[in-house]
């Protein structure tokens, strides 16, 4: 006979002077934060990359290919050991740092890859004379890029940044492996200390998908928001 359920279990003290529930609340908030922290570095990076590789000089493209390349093709979690345990080694300052500082590098650096080819793929979907109308204005490339091509670019790609966005939630469980409290190590931890893994797991396993679900409505709303009538990518 299969055991009764017990979702008491979250209202039982840790012997730390806090209960299951609370810690569970602890661990999403990390997640969280890894994850925002995270999404930022590579929106910033990854767009830069994205946009090196769309220039005429071809010395950019090859920085913003080789960035990519370098990036998406190491599996996270050897990325993840690799600036935690080896990086240090080579740079000491790195080793000042905490854990989560060098999780969102890894996370971050590995998802500005995908960022990089999403945001290429959304400027070079623009029609090319676009560029040169910037262009003959009299602005300068990095003013095309700023005023002209980027703001069609980024609503074109809403949609895939979207599932970036999703994927970063869950691809931060990678952090337990370097000790961060997040979801995935409270769920580890305290299946082991309650033997409760079906309540503990279920509701870890809530939180994600309440998490990447309201990153979907978030950016559907954005999406819908500003999008263009009439072009590639819009809102429905």
């Amino acid at each position: 006979m299969g055991s009764t359920w017990d979702w008491q279990v979250f209202l039982q003290d840790t012997g730390g002077g806090r209960t299951y529930l609370a810690w569970l609340m602890s661990a999403w908030g990390w997640t969280l934060s890894v994850a925002a922290m995270s999404l930022v570095v590579a929106l910033v990076v990854g767009s830069l990359m994205g946009i090196l590789r769309t220039t005429p000089n071809k010395w950019l493209v090859l920085i913003g290919d080789a960035w990519t390349e370098m990036f998406r093709n190491i599996p996270l979690l050897v990325q993840i050991f690799l600036w935690y345990h080896v990086l240090p080694s080579l740079f000491l300052s790195l080793r000042a740092l905490p854990s989560i500082v060098l999780v969102v590098f890894a996370l971050g650096f590995f998802t500005s890859a995908r960022v990089s080819e999403q945001v290429r793929a959304g400027i070079q979907a623009l029609p090319k004379g676009q560029r040169y109308a910037g262009l003959a204005m009299g602005l300068t490339l990095p003013q095309t890029y700023r005023y002209v091509l980027l703001p069609m670019a980024f609503r074109i790609v809403i949609p895939p940044l979207t599932s970036e966005s999703m994927n970063i939630v869950k691809n931060s469980s990678v952090a337990f492996a370097v000790s961060i409290a997040e979801l995935t190590m409270f769920a580890m931890q305290a299946q082991e200390e309650t033997s409760r893994g079906i309540e503990i797991y279920l509701a870890v396993t809530a939180l994600y998908f309440v998490s990447a679900f309201a990153i979907n409505r978030l950016a559907l709303f954005i999406e819908n928001r500003v999008q263009v009538p009439g072009m590639i990518g819009g809102g429905k």
